[in-house]
């Protein structure tokens, strides 16, 4: 009977185990080199270089969803961090805005950060009561007055210098791969506040507070225009591969890439998105290899008991809301690290670009189709939907214009198909999701 029934789960065994994850990932990868031979290498590499962004976001949820069950719907804000931190870090500095209002700026958020700290301290030493109440409300409606007294007008000398081009303070001027952990610690900082305040709450409670955090981050960078210009966008971000007019000038680069027969322009633009799936590709195989460690560990073992049971982890004396915060702020960090990357693949931070739809539907779809709690099913997800999400309104329309062909020009049907090719993004996304769940509820790369 043992091994019978051994005989009928082999095949169940074989079908999730290392053949099924090369499997899919070859046929994620014939949709790339089909790309690639059918429209070209350069829209392959776009799409793979972005691609390779969307798997570090879905892995850096997987690892809060995955490993710790926390719903956390505020991944836009914490991408939006790292792309901040792009700016505040490569961009030179604006000598005029600094002369104009820059200590006085650094003296405002000081006192701010001065004001939190005492009414903090207030709260924490003074006994309960209507005493202390008063007392850490004085703190802060005064702290609040002297912030405002020196904020105001330092915001205000700031972006009145030559605001068609700066308006703002500007960056460090270092080289712009330093701005990758960078986001990760800015984005672990906001996830350390986020966490010690809405850690406790239900988990739908944490998705709806961390949505609303998300909202503000983007709504700061919107309006803060002495921070990041704001809607203005920061153009003109150094790069750490060459450009592609560098490239075309390098006359050993024309010459190597004519005698392979390439032509130099379309050669340049190859080579420098090459360099940047170099450099993702580095830092998505550290990661991988990170969490995979970190998962097989007996932190990792713990925090999945945590997730299947926190009431029996408790019993085992388990610290449930410091590992739930320890994981909160490991997987926003890795959010933050992704925004700070595709800032740099982009070139430019345009706060105004950072939607729900994009940075955390779309990342959630990635781990929910490629399976929760794996990170290889994690990267899978966010090649194959990102292809998708890229793909599919061309291939809609390409087959809408075969569907409405044999109708007469001015039919209200034809007209009313080949309009609806804009939503085909969306029906594709959603039916997805609906047959993943239907017939692999786990994920295409269940968690083993």
């Amino acid at each position: 009977m043992g091994g019978a029934a051994s005989q009928r789960q082999a095949p169940g065994l074989l079908a999730e185990g290392p053949a099924r994850t090369a499997l899919l990932f070859g046929l994620v990868a014939v949709l790339f080199v089909g790309t690639g031979l059918t429209q070209s290498w350069n829209t392959t590499l776009a799409i793979f270089n972005m691609g390779l962004v969307s798997a570090i976001m879905a892995l850096g949820v997987n690892m809060q969803w995955g490993y710790a069950g926390l719903f956390n719907i505020g991944v836009m804000g914490f991408v939006a961090l790292g792309g901040l931190a792009a700016v505040l870090v490569s961009m030179p500095p604006v000598p005029g805005a600094w002369e104009a209002g820059g200590p006085r700026m650094i003296l405002a958020l000081l006192s701010g950060a001065a004001t939190v700290a005492a009414a903090i301290a207030v709260q924490k030493r003074m006994p309960p009561g209507k005493l202390r109440a008063v007392a850490v409300a004085a703190v802060l409606v005064g702290g609040f007055v002297l912030y405002r007294a020196l904020f105001d007008p330092a915001r205000d000398a700031i972006e009145a210098v030559n605001p068609a081009q700066a308006g703002y303070l500007g960056g460090l001027g270092l080289p712009i791969v330093l701005a990758w952990p960078v986001g990760g610690l800015i984005a672990a900082g906001a996830a350390w506040i986020v966490g010690k305040t809405a850690l406790g709450l239900r988990s739908d409670y944490l998705a709806i507070a961390t949505l609303g955090i998300a909202e503000i981050i983007i709504a700061v960078l919107k309006n803060e225009d002495w921070l990041a210009r704001g809607v203005k966008n920061v153009s003109g971000l150094p790069r750490p591969v060459p450009y592609e007019v560098d490239l075309q000038q390098s006359p050993a680069f024309v010459e190597r890439v004519s005698g392979w027969g390439f032509d130099p322009v379309i050669a340049s633009s190859i080579a420098v998105k090459l360099g940047y799936a170099g450099l993702f590709i580095l830092v998505l195989v550290v990661l991988v290899a990170a969490a995979q460690a970190a998962l097989n560990s007996p932190w990792g073992r713990m925090m999945r008991a945590i997730r299947d049971n926190e009431t029996a982890a408790e019993a085992m004396g388990k610290d449930v809301t410091r590992r739930h915060l320890q994981i909160f702020i490991l997987g926003s960090a890795i959010c933050g690290l992704a925004g700070a990357m595709m800032t740099t693949l982009d070139g430019q931070l345009t706060p105004g670009s950072y939607q729900p739809l994009r940075f955390t539907f779309l990342v959630w779809v990635m781990v929910i189709v490629g399976g929760s709690g794996n990170n290889l099913g994690a990267v899978l997800g966010g090649f194959l939907i990102w292809w998708l999400w890229v793909m599919v309104e061309p291939l809609g329309q390409g087959l809408m214009g075969i569907v409405t062909a044999p109708m007469p020009d001015g039919s209200w049907l034809k007209a009313h198909l080949l309009d609806s090719v804009q939503y085909m993004r969306l029906f594709t996304m959603g039916l997805v999701l609906l047959l993943v769940l239907r017939f692999s509820p786990r994920g295409l790369l269940p968690e083993r």
